[in-house]
């Protein structure tokens, strides 16, 4: 395989560090940035020549620039982007702050962006690259006491959406990926959030709550694997532009279509009603 420079955010656990194991592992350069760079100390070691690591934080958007710069100095070239780095807050909307949304979407949307716009100049002067979106089966489709997780994720589908179109004929592509529940720590006790719970909805998201926080390690995902496609989707030819990863993501968001598909069929004939009688349908260049 040719061999490709990754930046990965949020390489120090979970898909992120799997990532940047499976793609060194492959041949590949990779730049892992993170917020603490001893995090991923071991992979420099081990990888001297392939492997460099970056202090940053994905919510300060005036990095940006100073990562891709640094990586095409260090490799020469970008040819994958994964924004990763994510979190998530567990509340009733009442109950999570307006700073916890304003947060998560600086993580996960603002941030990604960000990163993509430093780095969309250098992969069109190459006329090739690959974006990897790590989003969630939660942004595809949601359930009470995620809200403010689904609307970050919500938020980045549609913005990527967008972007693919935007650069598909500059050789660039975009590949979201929705997991299920994989073991990547992302439900420990030192990375999922709790707001506090209000006696309108303490029992309304009893359930959800003690799902949530007693899951960790028990999982069907496993993010080594998940990791591989990935790379493997990378240096192929084929790529889609969403990828459901796990079964219980390929179940759950083909089963949020189907219902999605028949509330519109069962409300369509009202909801065409609501046009001008006699007025053409519109013509759109998409």
């Amino acid at each position: 395989m040719t061999t490709q420079a990754w930046i990965i955010t949020g390489a120090s656990r979970g898909f992120g560090r799997a990532l940047a194991e499976a793609a060194l592992a492959a041949g590949d350069h990779v730049v892992a940035a993170v917020r603490r760079p001893e995090s991923v100390a071991d992979l420099r070691v081990t990888y001297p020549d392939h492997c460099m690591t970056v202090k940053y934080d994905v919510r300060d958007v005036t990095a940006a620039a100073d990562l891709v710069r640094d990586t095409l100095d260090r490799f020469g070239q970008l040819d994958v982007l994964v924004n990763n780095a994510g979190r998530a807050v567990v509340g009733a909307v009442e109950e999570v702050s307006d700073a916890q949304l304003r947060e998560l979407m600086s993580l996960h949307l603002f941030g990604p962006a960000a990163l993509v716009r430093s780095a969309l100049p250098a992969m069109r002067a190459r006329g090739t690259g690959t974006i990897v979106q790590m989003s969630s089966q939660g942004g595809r489709m949601s359930f009470p006491g995620v809200s403010a997780y689904s609307a970050s994720k919500f938020a980045l589908e549609g913005w990527s959406e967008a972007l693919a179109g935007e650069v598909a004929p500059f050789g660039i592509r975009v590949l979201i990926v929705e997991p299920s529940r994989f073991r990547t720590g992302f439900h420990g006790g030192d990375v999922l959030e709790f707001a506090e719970a209000s006696e309108t909805y303490r029992d309304v998201l009893a359930a959800v709550r003690a799902d949530m926080a007693g899951v960790d390690g028990l999982q069907e995902g496993d993010p080594a694997r998940a990791a591989e496609i990935i790379v493997t989707l990378a240096h192929g030819d084929e790529l889609p532009l969403r990828l459901p990863l796990g079964r219980e993501a390929v179940e759950r968001i083909s089963g949020a279509h189907r219902r999605g598909l028949d509330q519109v069929e069962r409300w369509a004939e009202i909801a065409r009603s609501a046009d001008f009688e006699g007025v053409p349908a519109s013509q759109r260049p998409v």
